[in-house]
């Protein structure tokens, strides 16, 4: 199956910052700009960066498997092997993650290995992997903690 690219447009404090997390720290190529937004290729996907002082950041937190995830947050599902590289890279970046890599749900339905971090704005981000893509979505809820 093909899936179509998503568009997600997201605000940031400061373009700068944007530019070097989203285009250095994260890899993604930089396609149009102006002075007040960035298109990142992110996988295939596009979104975009734009000025909104004030506007990013999560607003809440619901708890997962022991940890308290943000909301909202975005990001991606990547191959196992594509999600411990950019763990690594992002560790030897020096990240501040809200939640390290690890692996939620281990031993249950929709075992995951997951990884929380902020863009310089203060918007969440999580980045997952399964060991079977064919968990992504598991019916069974996992059982409370």
């Amino acid at each position: 199956m093909t899936l179509p690219p998503f568009h997600l447009a997201f605000p940031v404090d400061d373009l700068a910052a944007a530019r070097r997390f989203y285009g250095e720290a994260m890899g993604c190529a930089e396609g149009r700009s102006s002075d007040e937004w960035i298109d990142f290729d992110f996988h295939g996907h596009q979104i975009v960066a734009h000025l909104a002082p004030g506007q990013a950041g999560d607003r809440a937190s619901n708890h997962v498997d022991g940890h308290g995830v943000p909301v909202p947050h975005f990001g991606l599902v990547l191959g196992m092997a594509e999600w411990e590289a950019l763990a690594n890279r992002l560790r030897a970046a020096g990240t501040d993650f809200v939640i390290e890599p690890t692996i939620r749900f281990r031993g249950q339905p929709g075992e995951q290995a997951t990884m929380f971090l902020r863009d310089p704005a203060g918007n969440a981000l999580e980045f997952k992997a399964f060991a079977d893509i064919g968990q992504l979505f598991a019916s069974q809820a996992p059982a409370p903690r």
